[in-house]
């Protein structure tokens, strides 16, 4: 792969029209403003990253999340460009030295396919069609399109909100550069890869897109067959996945710390682990020099520094990898490949995250509920979609966006617009539907 070819500003939608522009913002400051005042990107503020949705103590949302994902991605994303400008002059002339702001992008981006109540939401969904009432329907659909939903992933359907053409939206989706695009695309392969871990990068009605925007930048295909599809992965992925990876761990070990999960000298000794002897003192002693004394603060400057030591640890993987990642051949992430002191203590941190955190009575009360409001609404609304001519079934479909194609003659398109729609809520609008649906709430004017 070739950066020339891979940064490029050519729109999913408008590949053939001019437009003028009144204001000095790159296409790609563009993608980044596109999402930021976007419906479903301000709805994530409603959806739970890992802990359940604020009361008297703030923990992150899906929303916070991102934007902290974004600031990251935007420095990974500069850092390496300075870097490779200054053995690559010639690169200063192209859209290359922009690499920072399309990951910026790329990052706000990389949770907006997510559904209510996160992981929990997409095995509701996966669930439904291979252990619940909707087994009866890969009778009915192809394979591909059972491939998809059985596998329902919410980097998939990222990619499906930002490429694909919904009722009464414009060609192209959000009509993204194809290189943000691109860069969201963390499993760039068909369902029929997504095996055991369950992930891929599109749906099957987005596959041409994707092939489209691979072709266009110069993405090399791995493997084409029997209708299955696979790329390399853009560059940028690595590191919008390595900006992603930093933030969600070491935000949740503060978030539980916050939350009385983890003790202060638990979570301390979790982060002063990432550093050598000096390095600690030095971290402590500023503490002291800062006359910081509350322990939610002081977490809170150790978090920071750890952040920024892997930020430059991923940028250092990055580039000394940068010859496999062009290939396409590059294994694994950049967090797996940054020095031991840094690795382990990462590990660390994911260990006692699984063990202590994700497993904790609020986050499993969350998963709990969650996932029978989501199967609730699966339930009652897919059969809707099969059936739409009962009564209490119209009576569903019209509480339905019109944005989503649920009258299609048919019935691949209106199951996966309910999947579109569902997906698509709030975990306070999902758990709202649910208890109007199950008679436990009735509206009051």
């Amino acid at each position: 792969m070739k950066w020339e070819q891979l940064i490029s500003n050519k729109r999913l939608g408008q590949e053939n029209r001019h437009l003028e522009r009144h204001d000095d913002r790159s296409e790609f400051k563009r993608d980044y403003d596109r999402l930021i005042f976007s419906a479903p990107f301000r709805r994530m503020q409603n959806k739970t990253q890992v802990f359940p949705l604020p009361g008297s103590i703030f923990v992150h949302n899906r929303l916070t999340h991102s934007l902290e994902v974004s600031s990251v991605g935007m420095s990974l994303g500069n850092d390496v460009a300075h870097r490779i400008l200054q053995r690559e002059p010639a690169l200063a002339n192209t859209l290359f030295p922009q690499i920072g702001t399309i990951v910026s992008a790329a990052c706000l981006a990389h949770d907006l396919g997510n559904p209510p109540f996160g992981h929990s939401g997409e095995k509701a969904i996966q669930t439904f069609f291979t252990e619940g009432a909707g087994k009866y329907l890969q009778q009915e659909v192809s394979d591909s399109f059972w491939q998809d939903v059985t596998h329902f992933e919410g980097n998939a359907n990222a990619f499906r909100l930002l490429a694909h053409r919904f009722k009464g939206r414009r060609e192209g989706g959000f009509v993204m550069t194809y290189a943000t695009l691109a860069s969201i695309v963390k499993y760039p392969h068909s369902s029929s890869y997504a095996g055991e871990h369950g992930k891929f990068g599109f749906f099957n009605e987005e596959k041409n897109i994707y092939r489209q925007i691979a072709k266009e930048l110069g993405i090399p295909c791995i493997e084409e067959k029997d209708g299955k599809l696979k790329y390399a992965r853009h560059p940028l992925v690595f590191l919008v996945e390595a900006a992603d990876d930093i933030c969600y761990e070491i935000m949740d070990i503060e978030d539980a710390h916050k939350l009385k999960i983890l003790s202060f000298e638990e979570t301390k000794g979790l982060l002063l682990r990432f550093f050598d002897d000096e390095i600690r003192q030095h971290i402590e002693q500023r503490i002291i020099d800062e006359e910081i004394t509350d322990n939610n603060e002081k977490i809170i400057y150790m978090r920071a520094s750890v952040i920024g030591k892997l930020e430059n640890e991923c940028v250092e993987a990055f580039l000394k990898h940068e010859e496999a990642i062009m290939n396409g051949c590059f294994e694994g992430s950049l967090i797996d490949h940054i020095s031991d002191p840094q690795k382990e203590a990462y590990q660390r941190c994911k260990q006692l995250s699984k063990k202590k955190i994700y497993r904790s009575k609020p986050v499993l009360d969350v998963e709990l509920s969650g996932y029978t409001i989501m199967a609730t609404l699966m339930e009652s609304f897919i059969e809707a979609a099969v059936h739409p001519d009962r009564f209490y079934s119209r009576q569903l479909i019209n509480r339905v966006s019109s944005q989503y194609d649920i009258d299609s003659p048919d019935l691949e398109t209106r199951i996966m617009a309910i999947i579109d729609y569902i997906s698509g809520m709030t975990d306070v609008y999902a758990l709202d539907i649910y208890q109007k649906i199950k008679g436990i709430s009735l509206p009051i004017v």
